[in-house]
């Protein structure tokens, strides 16, 4: 079958690998699409510390199930449009324990710490298949990231009375602007362009701010009359959106880290204490989470056309990631067709 592989930094490769073989308590997918986030491009840069070269990408995934073992549940039929939950659990770390499977101390992401979905079959245990014939094969391949912007807003106990700023508008931050709103919280989103913050008021963001353009701080004051945003969700992995969720979150507010930041950020922790802030991390999505985007998905108003910036075909990946890395702020989400 046809496989997309990145052997070393910078370089990908189209080449052919067995079809894996259908095994108890597993359903072979047949993938139709596949996503490439912001972890395989800093795979493809050399700067994904967590990957161990040659690796797979992908774990965003729009496929049909193609065979199904005898021991799976019946509702898993083959035909049906599937997504999948791409993280592996132990079962017995402190996260697991705590009914948090997302961030499982051993977990093991597909495309990251493990080979991932960029080829024409995925073999994965029955558990992990989302199945919904209601949602598109092209747009299932959107459910993962939009499920970590979800669970987010979870993790900070969004409801209507809070004004939640995103700072960070690509396919993540995106998806926590939606759950937001669909919470009906006020919502505030930040990016540095203009055609991502534009998304986002489509998407339920009740004001924008572009920071390249308008004063952050300033800005946020006369949107909560000086008060700040109850919820601060870092969605960008930048030392200065981190800086700016503590100076722009309210007295006892709660700021929600996605991103990851390489560089190391030096914060002025009084605030911390005066502010008596709730700091939260947020890893990876909850089941829950998935299902709370396929439900949205199915009522027909997600602008999925603009999610989408490029559908490459398998030979044309590395032609994709080149552009990518180029110009990172112009993509929201890449799809490789099989």
């Amino acid at each position: 079958m046809k496989t997309i592989r990145i052997p070393a930094p910078g370089c990908t490769e189209t080449v052919e690998t067995k079809k894996p073989e259908l095994k108890p308590g597993h359903v072979l997918l047949k993938i139709g699409y596949a996503g490439f986030c912001g972890s395989d491009l800093n795979t493809f840069r050399g700067l994904n510390p967590l990957v161990t070269y040659p690796v797979i990408p992908g774990h965003e995934i729009g496929a049909v199930i193609d065979a199904v073992a005898d021991d799976v549940p019946a509702y898993l039929k083959t035909g049906v449009n599937a997504t999948v939950n791409p993280y592996t659990n132990c079962g017995v770390c402190p996260a697991c324990r705590n009914r948090r499977p997302n961030a499982c101390e051993y977990n093991q992401t597909l495309g990251v710490q493990r080979d991932g979905a960029m080829s024409e079959y995925l073999l994965v245990p029955w558990e992990k298949v989302i199945a919904d014939e209601a949602i598109s094969i092209r747009d299932l391949a959107l459910v993962e990231p939009m499920s970590v912007g979800f669970h987010a807003v979870d993790r900070a106990g969004v409801t209507d009375v809070d004004t939640v700023m995103t700072l960070g508008c690509g396919m993540v931050g995106l998806g926590a602007v939606i759950r937001a709103s669909v919470r009906g919280a006020k919502v505030i989103a930040v990016d540095v362009d203009d055609k991502k913050t534009a998304t986002a008021r489509r998407l339920g963001a009740r004001y924008a701010i572009n920071t390249r353009k308008e004063n952050l701080h300033e800005r946020v004051s006369e949107i909560t009359g000086g008060r700040g945003a109850d919820v601060v969700i870092e969605a960008a992995g930048r030392p200065e959106t981190y800086l700016a969720s503590v100076d722009e979150a309210a007295f006892t507010g709660r700021i929600v880290c996605i991103g990851y930041a390489r560089e190391k950020i030096p914060f002025d922790t009084p605030y911390f204490v005066k502010k008596e802030l709730n700091i939260l991390g947020s890893r990876n999505a909850m089941p829950q989470d998935f299902k709370a985007v396929t439900e949205y998905m199915k009522r027909g108003i997600c602008p999925v056309d603009e999610l989408i910036s490029a559908i490459y075909r398998p030979e044309e990946a590395q032609t994709a990631l080149e552009k990518w890395a180029a110009n990172p702020g112009d993509v929201f989400r890449i799809l490789i067709r099989f």
